[in-house]
């Protein structure tokens, strides 16, 4: 693909296509007034050498306006072609623009799900873990409760065992005293 700077835009294309064309018609126009004047001059035949001269510096005018408008026709041909070339480059980039556009949507749209989409297969991974947590709390509340069972069992049967009480002693020589409140003069 040829840059912008090193060929000319479809806009100046198009105003050298328009120029080409009025200068054509103004050629086409001169050429016409032209031949009108040689018909005349040849239809009044008034100087028979001056007629001689005249056809011939008009008709060599003529081709060379002829060689000039064929060259223009060529130039015309030539920048349309380069117009028709253009539009379709012009088509296809609009095709390639559109495409991304497209693509760009769908993986906007695809960035947009993933946070969703990894919430939920992140829940989906976990609720086996999350079984498996209260599972062993609950085994744990149980094995609790059971060691709390033993355990006064054990105290019960220890205590039944000695049978005493094994009650804090409220004097003791080494230790502080401790008081207890008075309950008035019972």
């Amino acid at each position: 693909m040829v840059s912008q700077s090193e060929t000319p835009t479809v806009q100046s294309l198009q105003a050298e296509v328009a120029r080409l064309r009025e200068d054509l018609q103004m050629k086409d126009q001169l050429v016409q007034q032209l031949s009108q004047e040689l018909f005349r001059l040849v239809k009044s035949n008034a100087n028979p050498i001056l007629n001689q001269q005249v056809p011939e510096e008009y008709l060599e005018q003529m081709r060379l306006l002829r060689e000039q408008m064929q060259g223009f026709e060529e130039q015309v041909d030539f920048y349309q072609e380069q117009i028709a070339n253009r539009d379709g480059e012009i088509y296809q980039l609009r095709q390639s623009v559109q495409e991304l556009t497209d693509r760009s949507r769908m993986l906007e749209q695809v960035v947009q799900e993933l946070p969703e989409i990894y919430r939920a297969k992140f829940a989906e991974r976990m609720a086996p873990v999350k079984e498996k947590v209260e599972k062993l709390q609950r085994e744990n509340r149980q094995l609790h409760a059971e060691l709390q069972s033993v355990s006064y069992r054990l105290a019960l049967r220890s205590r039944r065992q000695s049978g005493n009480l094994e009650l804090p002693k409220l004097s003791g020589g080494q230790g502080p005293d401790i008081s207890l409140p008075s309950m008035g003069n019972a």
